[in-house]
């Protein structure tokens, strides 16, 4: 015959069971912040990452930044506050993080960076990056110029260059690459180099200032990423100069704004930075929540596009 306290334990036993399973079931609480919306990369970065947090039936807390560093800090804080299981968010910038980062710790709530590093004094304060490498997509625009600069030896080639968001890490690390690369040949020259923001607007009007800076003419511009480039591009027509024949542009992120460009006849080159981040991020959120070894720096595969081959890519182009 069961006793009393058989009986007593199965039945708890039964009433806790589906409380268990709500549990288990419950879906994984991501807080996203993302820099903003200065660009269509970014825009395809951010759709990226929703459509996979639905198809993963994760539930996504995402706020936008607005390109402003004191916007993702609050937006952390309140996951904080909302006791999510992972944050992952695409820095501003790459200083300033030390702090908050540390609150995330102190609650227990691990930090996934997306596309952009950090500068911090503790490395362990964030579990993973995925993203892009910077500094090799700016040694790629330098190569491709190298290798074009090679078919005129001798050419002294003045440059020009549109930075991103002063401080962020894909400025500073494009800048890096390219001028590592391009120093092979003292004949290249970076003329004047000013951040454009990472945005169409800002490329159009700090393009229309080296313009009109008249004293060395201009014979390349490197812009950090294609928004800007495009902005320039309306900047270099309006000054009556044939953008791609009279200047040669060099940009990176591989949007289809860019390829359209190329076929246009307007951009010589676009290099490829991924923003379809959405599902790797996603299974890494997984294995970060159940407690399984992840890699501390996970790299993207991208490429380098030349006008040649736009006709052929831009069909293939999926932001």
């Amino acid at each position: 015959m069961m006793t009393t306290l058989l009986r007593r334990t199965l039945l708890g036993a039964a009433l806790l069971a589906p409380l268990v399973a709500t549990a288990a079931d419950k879906p994984l609480v991501m807080g996203f912040s993302q820099v903003g919306a200065e660009s269509e990369w970014r825009s395809a970065n951010t759709a990226s990452v929703k459509a996979a947090a639905r198809q993963a039936g994760i539930t996504l807390k995402f706020a936008d930044a607005q390109q402003k560093q004191e916007n993702q800090v609050k937006a952390i804080r309140t996951f904080i506050a909302q006791k999510v299981d992972v944050i992952a968010f695409s820095p501003v910038v790459e200083s300033g993080w030390d702090t908050v980062l540390k609150e995330a710790r102190a609650a227990r709530i691990p930090v996934i960076l997306t596309d952009r590093a950090v500068n911090v004094s503790d490395p362990s304060l964030y579990v993973s990056f995925i993203g892009s490498d910077f500094v090799e997509e700016g040694r790629k625009a330098g190569r491709w110029l190298l290798e074009r600069a090679a078919k005129t030896p001798g050419a002294s080639l003045n440059i020009v260059e549109l930075q991103g968001t002063v401080g962020s890490a894909p400025a500073i690390d494009r800048k890096k690459g390219f001028e590592e690369v391009i120093k092979a040949n003292p004949k290249l020259q970076v003329i004047r180099s000013q951040s454009g923001e990472f945005t169409r607007a800002k490329g159009k009007e700090v393009m229309e200032a080296f313009l009109k800076a008249k004293d060395k003419k201009i014979d390349v511009l490197y812009a950090h990423n294609d928004d800007m480039a495009i902005g320039a591009i309306q900047a270099i027509e309006e000054a009556g100069l044939k953008p791609g024949k009279d200047i040669t542009i060099i940009s990176i992120d591989g949007v289809k704004g860019a390829f359209q460009a190329m076929l246009a006849g307007k951009l010589n080159v676009t290099i490829e930075c991924n923003p379809l981040l959405g599902p790797q991020l996603m299974e890494l959120a997984r294995k970060v929540v159940a407690g399984q070894p992840v890699e501390k720096r996970i790299t993207v595969i991208e490429g380098v596009f030349p006008a040649e081959v736009a006709a052929k890519e831009l069909p293939n182009r999926k932001y």
